[in-house]
């Protein structure tokens, strides 16, 4: 048995059936506790070929384990990318933005490679890219509202939601553009309606630009 099956032998005995039923809910199909889950990844140090090696096992909890075992200077850009493109769960994807791609000197330049790409998934993940670099980059504020006001309305869940997080930066960051970001979110009435618990702000737009805006003028 090699190092990695071992690794995936321990995370499936970690499995727990409600944890799973939970995790599957929000596009996360394994059933490890992270707490433990990060218990194991500190085990085992920081190793970028086993790292490699988990993310290529397809196994969900391993490519989770992979993300924490790794630095951002130990990837290529082309690497990052094809780690995007086999990503096998939502916080896979999520994790590998935050804690890789988003720390790497590579960031600026798959912002441009993924913002255009076919794929949602893909495009989603420059989005992110977009909402991070936004108040820190020379971008097109406007050509960004644009897109936004054109397609986000349509586009896939994933995408939707990463492009709405811009909408929002920019409506928060940025004065003489708040009014037309607002304008945006009231047309589209994207995530409108989108759940909260008690405390919480919605993302709605609108909602979340002037809860934010308020709390910075208090």
């Amino acid at each position: 048995m090699t190092r990695v099956d071992e690794i995936v032998a321990e995370l499936a005995a970690l499995e727990d059936p409600k944890a799973r039923a939970v995790n599957e809910r929000h596009g996360d199909p394994h059933g490890v506790n992270l707490t433990k889950l990060r218990a194991l990844a500190k085990s085992l140090g920081t190793d970028r070929e086993l790292a490699g090696e988990l993310w290529d096992s397809g196994d969900v909890a391993a490519q989770l384990v992979a993300l924490l075992i790794a630095k951002p200077k130990q990837f290529t850009a082309d690497e990052l990318d094809a780690m995007l493109r086999t990503a096998r769960s939502d916080k896979a994807h999520d994790w590998l933005l935050n804690y890789l791609v988003k720390k790497s000197a590579h960031a600026s330049a798959l912002r441009e490679r993924w913002w255009g790409d076919a794929d949602p998934r893909v495009r989603a993940a420059g989005w992110a890219l977009t909402t991070h670099a936004v108040t820190t980059a020379d971008l097109d504020r406007d050509a960004l509202l644009d897109t936004i006001a054109r397609e986000m309305r349509d586009a896939e869940p994933k995408l939707q939601w990463a492009m709405n997080e811009t909408l929002a930066t920019i409506g928060i960051e940025d004065e003489s553009r708040r009014a037309r970001a607002v304008a945006i979110g009231e047309d589209l009435q994207v995530l409108a309606d989108y759940p909260v618990s008690k405390g919480c702000t919605s993302p709605f737009a609108p909602i979340w630009i002037a809860e934010i805006v308020r709390r910075r003028e208090a």
